[in-house]
């Protein structure tokens, strides 16, 4: 091998290089674009220039010279190709990297280790309720398991007035807005709800989850949030770049670029809670001014709420950590894998051949707007064979919690 190695080298040595370096660089390159690897490029040019000067008189001992270089050229290579693979294989959850992005000093420190407390906005509306009882069961089968940061839980109950999931579940009754300010869009309570919780309530724990009643903890979940920074789900309907014009009437230039302006809402997100003490009072006036705007209202519609959580941070200088891994919603996302929240809000509907028919009542249907006025039957169908594993696992989980719960049939209304 040796021999042979040095004899090609005799006849053709840098012509024997490049269609080494070449036949590397093919399955290198497609993949990694770096500085170091163009630096390596840089050495095997500079390498050929020095030897083609060279050629006529150079010894045995340049050749070794120059193949011992190039294997510490290739080995750094090859090298920085695996770092690179691994750096962007994730958690193995199916997704590559779930953090989109993250201030670079905070990647070092890992995850935060600080329990936060679980709350989220609801009314006493049947729909709300039935939502909120599957939520705290699976809340509460995730709260202690290995893996999870989760504290102690509360339903924000902005109707004014108890209800008769007091007993069941953790509640805070705090007042709606005053009647006809939220223009008939309920959401509109929730940046106010968290106002006066955020005044009046004792909270132990030093960071809060924004959480929705449509929420199933589908793996124990740990604080996201690192320090002053907040970890939030980066919604793909949330573009406050595209939407410049509006947003520039509540995030004035002098402020920053609208890409300060994080992709997300509220829900979910974990945050420290003198951060969101800061920010619900802003909260609650960006969203209705929004609201008051006709040509806002017109653009944003049912998340204009969402571009309020938004716009508010950015205001406070407010930065989220995106992760991709927070949350996932059926059936548009086909997997539960790794990532934390079920997020039912969309309608999944699929003929008996598995195949989805979004837009069209399927011959099979899970949708939560099917269940207004009451909780849903136990014991629902499971999806034809063909639907995707995060419906499979929806289902199946709404199954355990109404299997479970006391009272599932009886306790419809308030």
């Amino acid at each position: 091998m040796i021999l042979g190695f040095s004899f090609n080298f005799m006849i053709e040595p840098f012509d024997v290089l490049k269609r080494w370096w070449d036949s590397i660089t093919e399955v290198v390159f497609g993949f990694v674009n770096c500085e170091e690897s163009w630096n390596l490029v840089s050495v095997y040019w500079g390498f050929e220039m020095i030897g083609r000067k060279t050629m006529g008189r150079a010894s045995p001992l340049l050749f070794v010279l120059l193949a011992l270089g190039f294997f510490f050229a290739t080995y750094n290579l090859l090298t920085l190709v695996i770092q690179y693979k691994r750096s962007s294989s994730g958690s193995g959850s199916g997704i590559p990297d779930p953090v989109i992005r993250m201030p670079t000093n905070l990647r070092k420190l890992g995850k935060s280790n600080l329990k936060f407390h679980v709350a989220l906005t609801a009314t006493d509306a049947p729909y709300s309720q039935w939502q909120c009882r599957i939520m705290y069961y699976w809340y509460k089968k995730m709260k202690n398991m290995p893996g999870s940061d989760m504290g102690k839980f509360t339903r924000v109950l902005h109707s004014g007035k108890g209800d008769h999931l007091m007993d069941e579940i953790p509640t805070f009754v705090v007042d709606p807005l005053p009647e006809g300010l939220d223009r008939g869009y309920i959401v509109l309570n929730r940046p106010w709800a968290f106002v006066q919780w955020l005044e009046k309530a004792t909270i132990e724990e030093e960071y809060i989850l924004m959480a929705e009643p449509d929420h199933i903890f589908a793996n124990p979940l740990p604080n996201l949030a690192h320090g002053d920074n907040p970890a939030g789900f980066p919604f793909f309907y949330i573009k406050p770049t595209e939407h410049k014009k509006i947003v520039r009437k509540f995030y004035p230039e002098e402020k920053g670029p609208v890409t300060d302006i994080d992709p997300i809402g509220n829900s979910p997100v974990i945050i420290k809670k003198s951060l969101l003490e800061e920010i619900s009072p802003t909260w609650v006036n960006v969203s209705l001014r929004m609201k008051d705007d006709p040509e806002t209202d017109k653009a944003f519609g049912w998340v204009l709420e969402m571009y309020a959580y938004a716009v508010a941070s950015a205001l406070h200088g407010v930065r989220h950590i995106l992760r991709k891994d927070f949350m996932l919603q059926p059936p548009w996302d086909l997997e539960v894998g790794k990532r934390f929240i079920i997020h039912y809000t969309y309608g999944c509907d699929y003929n008996m051949k598995g195949e989805l028919t979004y837009g069209k009542i399927g011959e099979w249907r899970f949708d939560k707007r099917s269940h207004l006025s009451g909780p849903p039957p136990k014991n629902l169908s499971l999806p034809p064979p063909g639907v995707p594993e995060s419906v499979v696992r929806l289902v199946t989980m709404v199954n355990e919690a109404t299997a479970n719960i006391p009272g599932w049939d009886s306790l419809n209304s308030g």
